[in-house]
């Protein structure tokens, strides 16, 4: 007998799409439920992760300026501006076992949890690191001293701080009263020089004991340490400048002028003589290895010094046919070398006096700053200033240089012109010069930098040299664009002045790595470029002393050139000029392989904008 109180329920169509419904809504529900708390969760993650690499940022800083705190005062710091740092052997190893520690802890933190703004931080944070103490085992820090940097030259830092109240006085004064303890780990580190042949060559070496000399004077308010008292605000009374005048004096006499008469004595007597007597890096122990290391760290690239040289060679040529075209425009029939010697004799490209050179700077870069608008959307809030170089250090020193702003704002950007011998500094190098350490150079990347509140201050203050110095030289072939090579002999001002860059491709690898003399080095930039020799002189003698910093300078301009044509030509006509410039320079200092990886997503990101 069949059953007749139960039968099987088959839903009507209607109902049993109705079922699907409400099954698909609740897996989507919980899809939902779960991707949100696996969201929750990896924004917990990387927050967590965040928050512990930024709070290491932030102790490592104060780390920075507490070790370092002549670096501290000239940012603006002013916590430790009665010290200097403690640079003795002890130190260098507390130090470095200090970036030990740091990189194993580091390394904790979980990169993949964070962010993409928070990768890029790791990343650089810790490339930077690595990078120290993989230079550490050369050694450099023994050789403390340049022809252009140094203990001889401290007195320096006085003018890079603000002395408005009593205290800033008497922080120097304190300064002066510890410089022996500096001086005597200075010479400390000299003598492990000496004895681990990690040394300078004699040849620059030379020109020290001039600078030493002017440190020692008959009367301590000669002296350049005594210098900021010689001027002093009016809200200090009178009773407590009488005062500071007499600790600073006496600080001078029993501080300052006995460590610098020892320093004199080593020097000359013990230092000078052990010097290498020929030129380049490849003297030191490890030298080839540490030369290929500072190429590597200077240009950010894993070029070779043999492919740098060549890299140069060619730069050589190519910059070589565009001074003919030059020449030729500007009418002139004879030779190369010809129009390099009539450049550099015509009275017509000199000023007579180092009062009308500066005023003839002070009026280019009046002509820069209105034109920048045309292709710049940020400029810096922080102004800069043309001063002169210091007279001691001028006949030893470079055509111009940039000091950075104070970090809070209290002193201006500096752009240095070099005054000594106006009869030697043409008029046609002054444009490309200017834009170069300036505006748009490097008075715009550092400043701007420094501007980023949302960087953290590792990366507002970090300088890559291939980034700093190549978007300086890339800036000088924006006159051209601002309007501002309005004659043939600027123009050829510009390309002398990208010509020097690429001579020092050559010059820097072969005396450091082909083991050229300096003659010869001279001989080489003296016959592919219209400098003086007093220049070609000082620029040589900077490379012999500073190994494979000058390489940065056209490796990096060169790569930020061609990722401009590479966002030219992704983008056509929707490429922006101001737009790019932006991506450049608002991410701070950087690698070169890392800021192709900031263009091309700038590149994308356009593409994607309506």
């Amino acid at each position: 007998m069949p059953a007749t109180g139960h039968r099987e329920h088959r839903p009507a169509p209607a109902e049993r799409l109705s079922t699907a419904n409400r099954l698909a809504s609740w897996t989507a529900a919980l899809a939902l439920m779960f991707a949100t708390a696996t969201m929750t969760t990896t924004s917990q993650a990387a927050e967590d992760a965040g928050a512990k690499m930024h709070a290491l940022f932030d102790r490592e800083w104060e780390y920075a300026m507490k070790e370092s705190p002549t670096w501290a005062s000239s940012l603006g710091d002013r916590r430790w501006n009665d010290q200097w740092g403690d640079i003795g052997l002890e130190a260098v190893q507390r130090r470095q076992e200090h970036e030990q520690a740091l990189l194993a802890e580091f390394n904790a933190i979980p990169r993949a949890s964070l962010t993409a703004a928070d990768q890029l931080n790791f990343d650089l944070f810790k490339r930077d690191l690595e990078s120290s103490m993989e230079g550490a085992q050369f050694r450099l820090y023994l050789m403390p001293i340049t022809m252009r940097d140094g203990i001889q030259l401290a007195d320096d830092l006085a003018d890079a701080l603000r002395f408005e109240t009593v205290k800033d006085y008497e922080d120097w004064i304190g300064r002066l009263r510890r410089f022996p303890t500096y001086m005597s780990q200075t010479i400390g580190l000299m003598r492990e020089g000496m004895a681990a042949r990690i040394l300078q060559p004699k040849v620059v070496m030379q020109r020290v004991p001039a600078q030493i000399a002017r440190q020692i004077t008959e009367k301590p308010d000669d002296n350049p340490f005594f210098k900021p008292f010689t001027k002093f605000p009016d809200t200090i009374p009178a009773a407590e400048q009488d005062r500071l005048k007499t600790e600073a004096r006496a600080a001078v006499k029993t501080s300052i002028e006995p460590a610098f008469r020892d320093f004199q004595k080593f020097f000359t007597e013990e230092y000078l003589p052990a010097c290498f007597d020929d030129v380049g890096a490849w003297q030191l122990p490890q030298g080839r290895d540490c030369y290929a290391f500072l190429a590597r760290r200077f240009t950010t690239t894993t070029l070779t010094p043999q492919q740098i040289h060549e890299i140069g060679l060619a730069e050589v040529t190519r910059i070589r046919s565009e001074m003919e075209k030059i020449k030729s425009d500007a009418g002139f029939k004879g030779t190369l070398p010809e129009f390099f010697h009539f450049l550099k004799t015509d009275p017509r490209f000199f000023y007579q006096s180092p009062a009308e050179l500066l005023a003839g700077y002070e009026a280019v870069t009046v002509r820069i700053n209105p034109t920048l608008p045309r292709i710049f959307r940020t400029q810096p809030r922080i102004r800069y200033k043309v001063q002169a170089i210091p007279a001691k250090v001028a006949p030893d020193t470079t055509a111009a240089y940039y000091r950075q702003p104070a970090a809070d704002g209290s002193r201006d950007g500096t752009f240095f012109v070099n005054l000594y011998k106006p009869e030697s500094r043409p008029k046609w190098e002054m444009m490309a010069l200017s834009l170069h350490e300036s505006v748009p150079g490097h008075h715009f990347q550092i400043a701007l930098a420094q501007e980023q509140g949302a960087l953290p201050m590792f990366r507002r203050h970090m300088e890559f040299t291939a980034y700093v110095e190549g978007w300086a030289l890339y800036c000088e072939s924006l006159g051209d664009e601002l309007g501002l090579y309005t004659d043939p002999y600027d123009k050829f001002g510009q390309l002398t002045y990208e010509m020097w860059r690429a001579i020092r491709l050559v010059v820097d690898t072969g005396i450091h790595e082909l083991k050229w003399s300096r003659e010869k080095a001279i001989a080489f930039f003296m016959e592919n470029a219209p400098k003086t020799e007093l220049d070609v002189t000082n620029e040589v003698d900077r490379y012999i002393g500073w190994p494979g910093q000058a390489l940065a300078y056209k490796i990096g301009q060169m790569r930020i050139r061609e990722l401009r044509t590479y966002a030219e030509n992704e983008l056509g006509a929707h490429f922006d000029l101001k737009a790019f410039h932006d991506a450049v320079l608002l991410g701070g200092s950087m690698p070169l392989d890392i800021l192709e990886t900031r263009v091309n997503g700038f590149v994308k990101a356009s593409k994607n904008e309506p």
